[in-house]
């Protein structure tokens, strides 16, 4: 395996259009990292020029030791998985896998060898003597890896390759995706537009906004400590809930609410004294009076039911506060109606806060280590022993 190493990677389009803008990503050997990010944001652009399908403007890219450039693609030593699996309709599975391999020249044996073992690996060995046609969209895109493994690449490159399947299927995939990584000790850069692929499979993820890394960071760390609005709004689901308000006294006004500020994010506020903010909150740390253990303190929203949705284990709530609308997890059945007046309690140890004009998030911290807020402590994001458990 090998570590790949993009600097200063520029793509333009002509003139007019500049795809990557200054991309530097150091990919660690064995890492599975991955890149996402909304429709056109350069992560499949980013991932054809390591890949050696689009030329860089400007920049290095290396895979281990060699600066890359200029190697055609089949020199680079990587092996690609795409959205559409590609798979020759007149071959039978084993024929798919082995064709690049005897393109190759490789022996008979070694091809045959390769094969089986990433036949199992997969768990399609009894699918070897079948055609693509005969196949499930499951199936299909296991051969279209299996083509990969075959190959024993330095690096794979996986571009959206469960897009194509079911929600049911996508979950299943992304397990096998998981355990093969684990079985092959790979080096896998993998793109997808889906935050949850991207929390649920990466090391570390690059989130990408117009050609531009917005941050790159270990799933919980980007969930816990995002660096902006858009990090903050684009990993979690649903996504993270922004309210308008000002500071006051060292606590958020929202309307007739307040939420008080804790710990280091409340040191972090005092300049904002006065001014307007964005105080952000995720669903799942809303609690509904009465449904909760927060501690009720000075972190009571005050709103009105808009949508109620009925999930089974949890209720997702879409809530109007003062005028702006957010979404609540509230754990178990909650018993409302749109119209209903609601008191929800916010989780002050996971409160957010953004500067309303550059979009930056206001300092709630530093990830000490992989794991987000756990793996940070002395940030002052605890309710003392005191509060008892409200409900």
């Amino acid at each position: 395996m090998a570590d790949v190493v993009l600097e200063h990677i520029n793509k333009r389009y002509g003139t007019k259009h500049h795809a990557v803008k200054d991309f530097n990503l150091h990919i660690q050997d064995r890492e599975f990292m991955v890149f996402v990010g909304p429709s056109g944001c350069g992560k499949s652009t980013t991932l054809r020029m390591i890949a050696g399908l689009e030329d860089i403007s400007e920049g290095i890219l290396k895979i281990g030791d060699r600066v890359v450039n200029d190697v055609p693609p089949k020199d680079r030593d990587i092996a690609m998985v795409f959205q559409n699996y590609a798979l020759y309709p007149h071959m039978n599975v084993y024929e798919n896998m082995a064709f690049g391999l005897k393109l190759r020249k490789t022996p008979k044996a070694e091809i045959d060898r390769r094969v089986r073992e990433a036949a199992k690996i997969l768990q399609i060995e009894h699918l070897l003597g079948r055609k693509p046609k005969e196949l499930s969209g499951g199936q299909r895109q296991r051969v279209a890896m299996g083509r990969a493994i075959v190959r024993e690449p330095k690096v794979f490159l996986m571009d959206e390759p469960l897009s194509n399947l079911d929600a049911k299927l996508r979950v299943e995939m992304r397990s096998q995706i998981s355990q093969l990584h684990r079985r092959l000790g790979a080096t896998i850069v993998y793109v997808t537009h889906d935050q949850v692929e991207a929390m649920t499979l990466g090391n570390r993820i690059v989130v990408m906004r117009d050609g531009v890394i917005m941050q790159v960071d270990t799933p919980m760390n980007l969930y816990d400590f995002p660096q902006n609005k858009f990090v903050a709004g684009f990993i979690g689901s649903p996504s993270m809930n922004f309210l308008s308000g000002k500071v006051v006294n060292g606590e958020f006004v929202i309307g007739e609410s307040r939420v008080s500020a804790m710990g280091r994010l409340g040191q972090s506020l005092k300049p904002y004294e006065g001014k307007d903010v964005l105080m952000g909150i995720r669903p799942e740390h809303l609690g509904m009076v009465g449904m909760t253990d927060i501690p009720r303190g000075a972190n009571v929203l005050r709103g009105q039911v808009v949508v109620v949705e009925p999930l089974g284990a949890q209720t997702d709530l879409i809530i109007e506060v003062a005028g702006q609308n957010i979404t609540a997890k509230v754990e178990g059945q909650a018993h409302v109606v749109p119209g209903d007046a609601i008191e929800l309690v916010v989780d002050q140890t996971r409160l957010h806060a953004f500067d309303p004009t550059t979009e930056m998030a206001i300092d709630r911290g530093t990830p000490a280590g992989t794991r987000g807020q756990a793996d940070t402590p002395g940030l002052g994001y605890e309710y003392a022993p005191s509060h008892a458990t409200t409900f």
